[in-house]
Order: structure tokens, then sequence, then C-alpha cells
């Protein structure tokens, strides 16, 4: 093999996980011209298209796809190669890139990652926030932190979060000239004010007790997509917000929201953090795992 193709195929993947030449400059830490010419030089090389280019995005040819399913499981076996020399170091190190949701980046990891900063040193911890379930190994990532329901089998997943519950909330203004829902089915005469996924779904409101679930109609006045937003309407009387409910923990506490349906709200498993059951552990996904598992101090 040519062995300038590895630096190359390195490359092809970069563009194609990226879906360009920039985001895979900024990944790789080279100009975008490099990109292009790396690419352009296995093109000429192979003679064949690899890559479709518009003005707007790049993508895959059908020969470009071929190649990339049949490269990924050799990168990644140079990857834990390389890993594996680095892991005979005294200490973890290299980089760590994993996909996870807002709610957990916010709850979970980011009241420890000055702590895990520390501890390890020559980890560089590439935390990517999006709330869309991922697959690890298509995305280019070392794992991904979601709720232990929504995990495929074929993942190991270790729990690095407590139990969850969501909390029905609202002003006492609002409650004011209005009764308190008793059942979900009662919030069909509420004001409820909604939340919006970045792929544009709108969250439905789910309620449990003894077994049942209730998944109401809501309507209000206001979609937002971002949690602070949602409670700080909550705390103006601009309606009822359901949400995690350490988003309103504290206005629950010193009383800018009052707490509704608490029996129908019910604790569910927490976050987990999660990889393919093939791939070798690597050490610096192992010293992750080990800091941030749940329940240990």
């Amino acid at each position: 093999m040519n062995r300038s193709y590895l630096s190359q195929l390195v490359v092809l993947a970069a563009v194609a996980r990226n879906g360009g030449f920039r985001g895979a400059a900024k990944e790789l830490g080279i100009a975008p011209s490099a990109i292009s010419h790396a690419v352009s030089a296995l093109e000429s090389s192979l003679g064949v298209r690899l890559l479709a280019r518009t003005t707007r995005s790049v993508a895959p040819t059908e020969a470009g796809a071929q190649l990339l399913e049949r490269l990924g499981p050799a990168l990644s076996e140079i990857d834990l190669a390389l890993e594996a020399a680095i892991g005979s170091r005294d200490e973890p190190a290299g980089n760590l890139r994993l996909t996870v949701p807002r709610t957990a980046a916010h709850t979970v990891l980011e009241p420890k990652l000055g702590a895990f900063a520390a501890a390890f040193p020559e980890i560089v911890l590439d935390v990517v926030i999006e709330d869309r379930f991922t697959d690890v190994v298509e995305g280019g990532f070392d794992a991904g932190v979601r709720l232990g329901e929504s995990l495929q089998r074929d993942m190991i997943a270790v729990r690095i979060g407590p139990p969850i519950r969501f909390a029905a909330v609202a002003a006492p203004s609002y409650f004011a000239s209005r009764p308190r829902p008793a059942t979900p089915q009662d919030l069909a005469g509420h004001r409820c004010i909604r939340f919006r996924f970045a792929s544009g779904v709108i969250y439905r409101w789910e309620f449990e007790k003894d077994g049942v679930v209730v998944e109401p109609q809501v309507e209000g006045p206001l979609i937002l997509s971002v949690d602070h937003g949602i409670v700080q309407a909550a705390i103006d009387g601009a309606g009822i917000a359901f949400l995690f409910e350490d988003y309103a923990r504290d206005a629950i506490a010193d009383g800018r929201l009052v707490r509704v349906l608490e029996d129908w709200c019910q604790p569910f498993d927490g976050f987990h953090v999660y990889y393919p059951s093939r791939r070798q552990m690597r050490p610096a996904l192992r010293a992750f795992i080990d800091f941030f598992r749940y329940g240990a101090g």
C-alpha cells in the first residue's frame, strides 16, 4: 500500500464524519486547504470520485461510502493500537470524545469536570452536546451518555447518575385564579409551557402512577428549547412547566414554584455512559467511567 494513503484516508473519514472540510480541519488541526488537497490527491490516485461536493454540503459518493464502511474498523484498530501504547504509561492520556445530552452535561458532568481534569491532566475530554441519540461508532465517538431506558441492547452501559424525576410546576400566582390539577387529564384546562427538541419534535408529557401511563394533550402560550427559559417563564406565571426536577429544585425550595401531580411523577433510571460491546476499553474511557460511575465518591 502507498504509505501516503493512510493519512489521506484519515482525512477522508474526518470529512465524512463532520460533513465538510472545515469541520474536518478543526478536528484534525490542519488548514481546510490541506484537507481538500489530501482528498483530491486520494481521488486522483484511486481514479474514483469519493466525495460529492456542492456549495452547501459534502457527502460520500457510493464508492466513497463503500470505502468508508470498510475503512472504519481498520482505523478503529489503529486507534486502539495507539491507545494501547499510550495506556502503557503511568496514567491515562489522549483524546476522549463523548456525545452527551444537555441535561446530563448540566446535572452529571459539569459538577465534576474540574475535578476530573485535575485528576487526569493528560486526558483531553471533548464533549459534544446534542439531544438526539447518536451512533457512537458512526459518529466517531468513544462513548455516549443517555438515559438507561433508551440504550440499544448491543451497548455496554454503566450508570453515572442518580435516579431522575420530572416535576410539574407553576408559580403561586398562576394558581391564584386557577385550580391545581389533580390528575394529568386536568392539564387540558391549563396553560402549559412546552419544550421543543433540536430535531423540531415537541416533547410529549408522560406521567405514571401504579403502572398506569398517561400522555395528556397539553396546549399553552409558549414553546421553548432551553430549560432555564422554561423555568423562568413558569416563575413569571406563564403557565405549568414539566421538566427535570433538578432544573426547578431551587425555585421549589424557595417558594417561587409549587409542585403539582407529584404522585404521578415516578423516578426512573438515570444517565448511563454507553459504548459498543465489541470495542476494547480504552484507558481514558476506563478512567472516565471509574470517575463518574454512580456512587463512586
